[in-house]
């Protein structure tokens, strides 16, 4: 089982530091299994990340680079190729019956990238990014098939979508119970807007100190009480986590299921209501959602296998999303696509010797300015700014300074020149997604 959270930072769980809001679930599985203290998305937004999860490549390489619609006016991002191979399509091979609720946003249903062109048998949820910017939607898709959610009006009604995908899920654990499984929850909580079902708002509203009404000046819907509502929003979600955990257990298959825990990307900037300032939800790490600095891509990941990992363990080696596919298909002994950049963490989830390491880390970012950056032991190179044609490399030793604070780039030219090339090696121009001031010249 792999969930996925949107804008989650690295330091909204408890089992991270957070201070203020609950997660007790998540903190469970972290205690009785191991979390990774240095474990990166596949990018700084959500659907090239998720490109990234599920085909085992790296931003240089992949199909989606960027969050951008398909068709102008209409629903759906741009879609992964045919040839692309999901995580869902390599365990199918091994007879696993798949399922995903909560959001695609790699191609819709009349595109190549529909998710059930890509080895789900089921999805539920939104295929759409844009659409899944409230909770409280006119309309869902279930196997492609538009449905109606009477009572709904985006900013509010009857049925909230984090609810669904529970509760959707735990039908699909009684369906396939007896026979392998993969199912991918990529929610969409605590993404914006801040909307949250009043008995969970309740649980934090006037307790969080200073907590000024948001009136949607800064984009999403308007909330009396967003600390209160975020907080909750993301206690939801653990809670749901809770219940689709404790099925498993139900069903006597606890010993027998992988579950994973994650987020796309780092935490939002302060928009639609949500304040990753107030609860630090980078922790001390340089940078937010959209930014190739630590706090844009370093995420929470929890793996929980009672019986087979170790409980209570962390993992300090770093790793990424494309990683994930190579270690789920070596996990159920399935034979993965050539040409992958990721590599199979298996040895170290469960102590075992002959764990491969990474040479290096790469992503490129054609938004926010144009970026990229690649990590190599703990030298960690960044481009920012790319879209005005300045070509700057900053350099920045990770083991001393992992906020980023200080570009000791004019210090170690011999560092910088290597990862430089690592950065022009790594780089596949893609027509649809050019980077700044690397494929496309400045304008004059």
């Amino acid at each position: 089982m792999l969930i996925v959270a949107d804008d989650l930072g690295s330091a909204e769980l408890g089992c991270y530091g957070q201070k203020l809001i609950r997660t007790p679930n998540v903190d469970k599985l972290a205690d009785g299994g191991m979390k990774f203290t240095r474990f990166y998305a596949g990018n700084a937004v959500c659907a090239p990340s998720r490109c990234a999860l599920m085909t085992g490549k790296h931003m240089g390489h992949t199909t989606v680079r960027d969050n951008v619609q398909f068709k102008k006016g209409e629903e759906g991002q741009w879609p992964i190729r045919p040839d692309d191979t999901t995580v869902a399509e390599v365990l199918k091979t091994k007879g696993y019956a798949t399922g995903a609720m909560g959001k695609w946003g790699l191609g819709m249903w009349d595109t190549t990238g529909s998710p059930l062109k890509h080895g789900f048998d089921h999805f539920y949820g939104y295929n759409c990014q844009g659409h899944a910017h409230t909770h409280y939607p006119a309309h869902l898709y279930r196997d492609g098939k538009r449905f109606e959610l009477p009572g709904n009006n985006g900013a509010g009604g009857d049925s909230y979508t984090q609810d669904l995908f529970e509760k959707e899920a735990l039908a699909f654990l009684d369906e396939n119970k007896t026979r392998p499984f993969f199912l991918y929850l990529p929610f969409i909580v605590p993404h914006v807007a801040v909307q949250v079902p009043d008995d969970s708002l309740a649980e934090y509203k006037g307790r969080l100190g200073d907590d000024p009404a948001y009136d949607g000046k800064k984009g999403y819907r308007p909330h009396p009480a967003p600390h209160a509502g975020y907080a909750a929003m993301v206690t939801r979600m653990d809670r749901s986590v809770g219940r689709i955990v404790d099925k498993i257990k139900a069903l006597g298959l606890e010993k027998d299921t992988l579950v994973v825990f994650t987020s796309d990307n780092g935490p939002a900037h302060n928009v639609g209501g949500a304040d990753s300032t107030f609860f630090k939800s980078a922790g001390d790490l340089r940078g937010l959602k959209g930014s190739l600095y630590e706090g844009g891509v370093r995420v929470p990941f929890v793996i929980s296998w009672p019986g087979r990992i170790a409980p209570g363990t962390t993992c300090d080696g770093r790793f990424y999303f494309p990683d994930v596919l190579p270690t789920l298909g070596q996990v159920v002994g399935a034979k993965t696509p050539a040409g992958l950049d990721g590599v199979s963490f298996r040895p170290t989830l469960l102590g075992e010797p002959g764990q491969v390491r990474h040479e290096f880390l790469y992503w490129e970012f054609p938004s926010y300015g144009g970026q990229q950056a690649v990590i190599e032991g703990d030298w960690k190179a960044v481009r920012q700014g790319l879209s005005n044609g300045v070509v700057r490399t900053e350099l920045y030793d990770l083991s001393k300074d992992p906020a980023e604070k200080m570009d000791v780039a004019a210090e170690h030219p011999d560092v910088l020149a290597r990862l430089e090339r690592r950065m022009k090696d790594q780089h596949t121009p893609h027509p649809d997604f050019p980077l700044p001031a690397v494929d496309v010249p400045p304008k004059k």
